[in-house]
């Protein structure tokens, strides 16, 4: 008898973990302008909707050749403080996936909508989406404001080995 009570509640409270974790239609992200210039109902569906870009406020980001060291360096500060827990500088997947060659894999204006937008951009985007399968763990809201999403687009850079 015991054992079947036991056997029920570590069903019952496993069940409830993993329906937490699901992220439901309340997880949606608030940080969002409404001044946003991209279309917040766009979709993997949708023909308007670029895999390339994403989903999120940015249409365009300007990087320029080179590095721009300041910058990077608040970029690393930010990924000290919150990014590190789940990600290595290198290719090797921690919670989320390494850093390394994410600049090459991504646009710089699709970085930067899924560090300030990860919720929608889990929801919409078929490339954040087969992240999500591999590391089973979605991306918490970081609450970034734009000036260190791009300091910390920029520490991506210069990890990747932009000089």
């Amino acid at each position: 008898m015991k054992k079947q009570i036991l056997f029920i509640s570590a069903i019952i409270i496993s069940s409830l973990f993993i329906y937490s974790c699901g992220g439901g239609a309340g997880s949606s992200s608030t940080t969002e302008s409404s001044a946003s210039t991209a279309d917040d109902n766009a979709s993997a569906d949708n023909p308007s909707y670029d895999p390339d870009r994403g989903t999120g406020r940015f249409t365009t980001v300007d990087v320029g050749e080179h590095l721009d060291a300041a910058m990077a360096d608040e970029g690393k500060k930010v990924f000290d403080v919150k990014c590190a827990a789940c990600h290595k500088l290198t290719d090797e997947k921690l919670v989320g996936p390494g850093w390394q060659g994410v600049t090459s894999r991504h646009q710089p204006v699709w970085i930067m909508n899924f560090t300030t937008n990860p919720d929608e951009m889990l929801n919409k985007d078929p490339k954040a989406q087969a992240m999500l399968e591999i590391c089973l763990v979605r991306m918490p809201n970081q609450n970034l404001s734009d000036a260190e999403a791009r300091s910390v687009l920029e520490f991506m850079r210069k990890n990747d080995g932009v000089k």
